[in-house]
């Protein structure tokens, strides 16, 4: 069994979002005890200010937040970062607290880009468009879900809603998005709480999903039996 490195994790945008991130590093580990699995400290704050009316001018930058975070996260022993928020990577450079940073942008593009798209399609909202989070790193064409579907489905999921009917209208974007594009991420933390493979025509890849792997990957330590 690997050991790891103590990760935190700079979260509560949303709660339910960091809550499956938490479920997921626990389901990546191959564990026989408890003691198998990393510790994870978990600064879960909804009150960060909005990402997306920091990019539209309406609110403060969130940076100083998360950097705030990101210090006492380390100061309490994390030796590895990760924050499962797409949006909140437009802030990334804020977070310079002397340990790695696992990127979600990254992690995710990552396991799109192993299907060797033409084209990859993004399901985000606001501010994860208006900064071109995934366009900017990406070595081929993104295109972006309709914002006026995605956001109000998000919202809805934040609030609790994981009806039949939001499914439907984020599969629904999917599927025309699967028109042009070989690969879908879900892009949006919201996202994946509720949208699944089985939604989607083409490969979808789960954000969150993605960085519990690559974090799980940055956090274990070299086999010293190896």
């Amino acid at each position: 069994m690997p050991a790891y490195r103590v990760i935190g994790v700079i979260g509560g945008m949303g709660p339910a979002a960091t809550a499956d991130f938490l479920a997921r590093l626990v389901a990546g580990v191959t564990a026989l005890h408890d003691t198998d699995h990393p510790r994870v400290l978990i600064d879960s704050n909804p009150h960060v200010p909005d990402r997306n009316a920091a990019v539209r001018g309406d609110g403060p930058s969130p940076g100083p937040a998360l950097a705030a975070m990101a210090q006492a996260l380390v100061a309490q022993g994390a030796q590895v970062l990760a924050m499962p928020c797409n949006a909140a990577h437009g802030w990334a450079d804020a977070i310079d607290a002397g340990v790695p940073f696992v990127s979600m942008i990254d992690a995710a593009l990552a396991e799109a880009l192993g299907h060797r798209p033409r084209c990859i399609g993004v399901l985000a909202v606001g501010a994860t468009l208006a900064l071109d989070l995934y366009g900017r790193a990406s070595p081929v064409p993104v295109i972006a879900g309709d914002l006026a579907v995605v956001q109000p489905a998000v919202n809805a999921i934040k609030a609790g809603d994981r009806s039949d009917a939001v499914r439907a209208a984020l599969a629904g974007e999917a599927a025309r998005l699967a028109l042009s594009c070989d690969v879908i991420i879900a892009a949006c933390t919201e996202v994946p709480l509720l949208l699944r493979q089985a939604d989607v025509s083409v490969p979808l890849i789960d954000s969150t999903a993605a960085l519990a792997r690559a974090t799980l990957a940055a956090a274990a330590l070299p086999d010293m039996d190896g």
